[in-house]
């Protein structure tokens, strides 16, 4: 037995270091043979519309249905349990080096230079990036309000991130917020659009944002949003207001002049992705973004049990480490 011990003692400090080494993030690599080179990194952090359920499954979607090799990054506390109120951790920033698309779902971080760096880099060097609802106001610069990146906060002239790069920063709840829902419809001038392949029936509790009236011209509509008169997908529309602009493409020029493909949705609560048509729309985009050529009717089955909490501040569910999203 005591020719044992000394093996033993090593197995278990092996199985700690691998705990202790595991990544602070979750990869989801595609089924062998499937993989089509293209590598994805999805950006969750929101307080309120639970990106840290909806991205997940998003990226599960991508990885295990159309061959992207997706890495989901979290909000978390230092202890890797997620936190979506922890507004200044969110591990594995340099990841984005490496990426074909970044679909970014943050709302008023305020990151570290050093993380923040990897995201101006990759935002600046003409790869595309999918922001999705509160990342039109994805940063928001309270304590240190001299870094260099400060220009990127929603505060700042000109809108911050989303004003400089989608056209929209936060403006307001033009649906009444947890009372009237969401429904998508084609634009119809773009509905020959590929993104739009397959795409017919949107809704989603969460409401319609509204835009400023000087809503960049160069951009071009996917979806017009209208507001219904309560949150079920039956509920007639409330024709007292009007149409506004939920899902967009537009091409952001960076400083030295390389030019990026940016798609906005501001439709995309977890709860959002319930819905089929949207889920196809967001994996169309990711297709179109990275130059490989859009499914006629892709393939948007979720992968295993998707029940997402409904959006609404510190309604997180608690203790989630971030393993805990790894496929099953």
């Amino acid at each position: 037995m005591k020719s044992l011990l000394p093996s033993l003692t090593a197995l278990l400090l092996l199985g700690l270091c691998t705990v202790s080494a595991a990544d602070p993030w979750v990869t989801y690599e595609p089924p062998s043979g499937t993989a089509n080179g293209k590598t994805i990194v999805l950006l969750s952090g929101d307080e309120e519309y639970r990106s840290e359920e909806g991205l997940p499954q998003l990226g599960k979607i991508l990885s295990q249905r159309h061959g992207f090799k997706c890495i989901v990054l979290f909000a978390q506390d230092a202890d890797g349990m997620i936190n979506p109120n922890n507004s200044t951790n969110v591990p594995g920033m340099h990841l984005l080096d490496g990426a074909d698309l970044v679909v970014n779902q943050f709302r008023f971080r305020e990151l570290p230079d050093a993380d923040m760096k990897h995201f101006v880099d990759y935002l600046n060097s003409g790869r595309p990036m999918m922001v999705v609802r509160t990342a039109t106001h994805a940063f928001n610069y309270e304590r240190n309000k001299q870094s260099p990146y400060a220009i990127y906060s929603w505060t700042a002239p000109g809108g911050g991130f989303g004003g400089k790069v989608v056209g929209e920063s936060w403006t307001y709840h033009h649906g009444d917020h947890g009372k009237e829902s969401a429904r998508g419809l084609v634009e119809g001038k773009n509905r020959k659009h590929p993104i739009l392949n397959g795409v017919v029936d949107v809704w989603g509790p969460s409401d319609v944002y509204g835009v400023n009236p000087d809503f960049p011209s160069d951009a071009q509509v996917l979806l017009q949003g209208q507001t219904l008169t309560g949150m079920n997908p039956t509920d007639p529309p409330n024709l007292k207001k009007a149409l506004m602009p939920v899902v967009w493409l537009r091409d952001y020029r960076s400083p030295d002049g390389k030019v990026s493909r940016i798609l906005c949705s501001t439709m995309g609560a977890a709860t959002d992705l319930e819905s089929a048509d949207l889920r196809r729309l967001f994996v169309n985009a990711a297709y179109d973004l990275t130059g490989l050529k859009v499914p006629a009717m892709a393939d948007v089955t979720v992968v295993g049990e998707y029940k997402p909490r409904m959006f609404g501040f510190n309604t997180f569910t608690k203790g989630v480490p971030v393993s805990a999203h790894g496929l099953k």
